[in-house]
Formats: C-alpha cells, structure tokens, sequence
C-alpha cells in the first residue's frame, strides 16, 4: 500500500493524539484514585542524581574506599547495575541530555545548544498538566540549564520545568555541591516537586584542574551527600515509602593509558564509557546486582512507564531486572504514540 494522503495522515495523526489523552487521563485518575503511582506502583516521584565525571575504578571498581555509602548502606537498599555505560557522546552536556530525552545527541559541550528534543519531565509536565514547580532541575553546573528547554519546533518553550542551575543561571559560574544539595533539599521541601534533576559537579571540575586529591575528594562528598539526600527521602512524609531515586553517572574520564589520562574525557575508551547506576525505591529489587549491559537512554525509558507517560521518541529500553516481580507486573505494557 503507498503512503496516505496528507489529510488522512492528519486525522489520523489527530486519533492517536486523542487516545493518548484518553489513556494517559485515565491512567492518571487511577492513580488519584488508589494514591500511588502509575498501574498501581508505589513510585510517585523520581529523583536522578547524577555525579559528573567520576571513573569506575575510583568508586565502584574499588569499594568501599571512597563511596562507603553508597556501596555499604545505599546498595544493600536497592539494585545496582554493574554494566552500566554511555555508549553515545561522552561529554556533560552529551550525557545529560541522553538521560533527560532519551537519546544520544552530539550536543555543544559549553551550553550554548539545546536538545534537539525535548525532555521527559517537559512531557510530563504537559501530560499531567502539572505546573512547572513540579519538575526541576537543579545543578552545580550552569550550562545545564540548557536541559529545561528543547530546539524541537512542537516543544520550544512549550511546558518547561523549574531551574535552578550554576550560582544563579547561565553564565554565572559553576556552584559548590555543598551549595547544591542545599538547594535542592529547600526546594524538595518547600515545594515538593514530583520530579528532579540533579548534577554535582565537583569530581569532574577537580579532575579538569589536574588536582587528583580534590578529585577523590569530590568522590567522597558526593557519596555522603548522596546519603543525605537518602535520608530525607526516607524519612520526609511527602516523600518516604513512594520516592525512586537512580544514581548514576554522565560520563567517566580516559584511561591512564589513554593521551591526557584521568584528566580529561569524551572517546570510546573503556574508563569513558563504564559508569554506574544505582536504583532505590519502593518498586525495585533490595540486593539486587544486575550485569545486563544498560546505557544512559534506559532512564527515561524505564522512568517513564513509572510515571505514567508516554515516552517513545526514547532510544532506551526499560531496566527490568531492576524491578520487584510484583512491581514489574504491575508496570504499564505499552503506551500510545505521540503523533
């Protein structure tokens, strides 16, 4: 059969717009009506926290030294995933942007280009209609405030999340984690968002000064911050017993065999592309140890069945393994096509 005339792939195109409305509404309802997350999961908020820039053979590949919580107190807690990579582009701003949307994007490393599609938390902000206190993303790095927005033509400016990015937007200089979590620990309570984003910057900005001690360093703040920021999720009423937090990794640095070593990043070489992800929440797996390959796509992929929206410009396929047999049951099969 040949292609469909324009018209036909308009009404056409207008029928799949209205089932996604009509599926997603009624999947949203059922989750008012049973107060937890989509298809009955628990999971009613997601927090990504990712740790810029650090190598696996600092953290994972040499534990506990340098990340005793996340690997003695957080991991018994969740799932981690041992095969974890960024197989796209393996620059910060590349790697978030492969989180946030989905896809692997060559993207300007400096923050002056945006995705060129847009983010789940824009989707789910249309999707749900929620305002846009409901989704940030906050960040130690300010050209990572190109993540709010999309140069798709349906989504520019269209539904954009709640920034709060370097020491006060684009072009004012990166902030301290310190910094960082204390802003992101008043805006989890003060406005108790749905969805959030978050970048440390330190290991990645030490390693490009050439300070090996500031870098470890920086290792070790993420991983008692990464704990902290545990700690109020488990004991903080909005957010306790129905929050997903996913810990992860934009990208690593070279090899030390490889030209620049520890210093610098953005080939294909092992020490670039091995990360890591470690996932808790009331729907995954406690103990759980996954050696299935998963790259940074996989997020979104696997976030957005959980949050009840449809996600299929998505390059990434859902984590399953991270998942309870009870909770992956209850996981929405399928979702309606965005026209």
């Amino acid at each position: 059969m040949g292609a469909l005339p324009g018209f036909l792939k308009r009404q056409q195109a207008g029928w799949q717009y209205m089932l996604l409305i009509v599926a997603t509404t009624a999947l949203l309802s059922s989750c008012a009506a049973t107060g937890g997350g989509a298809g009955g999961l628990r999971t009613e908020n997601v927090i990504i926290l990712v740790i810029d820039g650090v190598r696996y053979s600092e953290t994972w590949g040499a534990v506990p030294g340098v990340i005793p919580n996340m690997s003695q107190r957080l991991m018994p807690q969740g799932t981690f995933c041992n095969n974890f990579r960024n197989d796209g582009f393996t620059y910060t701003n590349s790697g978030h942007t492969a989180i946030t949307t989905g896809i692997s994007q060559p993207i300007d490393n400096y923050g002056t280009e945006l995705p060129a599609n847009p983010s789940f938390l824009q989707l789910w902000l249309k999707q749900t209609g929620k305002p846009a206190t409901a989704a940030w993303i906050v960040s130690s790095k300010d050209k990572l405030d190109i993540l709010g927005n999309t140069l798709h033509p349906d989504w520019q400016n269209q539904a954009l999340p709640s920034l709060n990015c370097g020491v006060s937007g684009p072009g004012s200089g990166y902030r301290a984690d310190s910094l960082t979590l204390i802003e992101v620990l008043k805006v989890l309570q003060t406005q108790q968002p749905n969805l959030m984003l978050i970048n440390f910057m330190e290991p990645d900005g030490y390693a490009h000064a050439g300070n090996w001690e500031h870098y470890v360093r920086g290792i070790s703040r993420s991983d008692r911050y990464a704990k902290q920021l545990w700690d109020f999720l488990q004991k903080d009423m909005h957010y306790r017993k129905k929050t997903t937090l996913l810990i992860t990794t934009d990208h690593g640095r070279h090899l030390d065999t490889v030209d620049g070593g520890w210093v610098e990043h953005g080939d294909d070489c092992e020490g670039c592309r091995r990360i890591s992800l470690l996932s808790l929440g009331p729907d995954f797996r406690k103990g759980g140890f996954v050696e299935t390959k998963y790259t940074l796509v996989d997020i979104s992929a696997t976030v957005a069945p959980m949050l009840g929206i449809a996600f299929p410009q998505s390059e990434g396929a859902v984590m399953k393994e991270l998942f309870t047999r009870k909770s992956l049951r209850r996981l929405p099969a399928g979702t309606v096509p965005i026209p």
